[in-house]
């Protein structure tokens, strides 16, 4: 038998007993976000349903076992067991109610991303694969041929001054300028 009860607006709190087991499902959806948490401990079959108070900080839920009372203490998704059984003044208590199954996967499945578009800016424009640069008369291509990338593009003017030279250049003739 599972119960739920609601801790705040999009905060439920799932309980299942299944043998010896009690499994604590947390879910917390907001605009944009959806949490989900599952915790599994031994507190023995139960006797009675369960309940729930919220508190201050949190929430507390009441098993009854045969061992006795336990007390579950949950704050956001977080849930550890309680030592003892705490006090209750000042606690709210939940409505805790019978339902048929516990979420498996609140959020919907991802679509994959669409491939990246040609990027441009002034007269610059990139694109993916393979990759490629071009702004004005320089080009930058870069291929994937299983090997480390080398730039495919030759240089034709000096980083420095920004005059022309050719490729075999190893200074530039106007500035004197180490091309590498």
């Amino acid at each position: 038998m599972v119960y739920v009860c609601e801790l705040n607006p999009g905060h439920h709190i799932y309980l299942d007993n299944q043998g010896n087991q009690t499994i604590v499902t947390t879910t917390l959806g907001m605009p944009g976000q959806q949490q989900q948490a599952s915790n599994s401990m031994t507190t023995g079959p139960w006797t009675a349903p369960p309940e729930a108070y919220q508190t201050a900080d949190g929430a507390v839920l009441k098993l009854f076992t045969a061992q006795g009372e336990i007390c579950i203490y949950i704050q956001n998704n977080n849930v550890s067991l309680m030592g003892e059984v705490p006090s209750m003044a000042g606690a709210q208590r939940l409505s805790v109610q019978q339902t048929t199954t516990v979420p498996t996967a609140t959020m919907p499945p991802m679509q994959p991303m669409q491939p990246m578009q040609p990027m441009t800016m002034g007269n610059m424009q990139m694109t993916m694969n393979p990759m490629e640069m071009r702004m004005g008369n320089m080009e930058l291509k870069m291929e994937s041929t299983g090997q480390t990338p080398q730039p495919a593009a030759t240089r034709q003017f000096c980083s420095q001054c920004g005059n022309k030279v050719a490729p075999e250049d190893r200074f530039c003739s106007s500035c004197g300028h180490a091309l590498s």
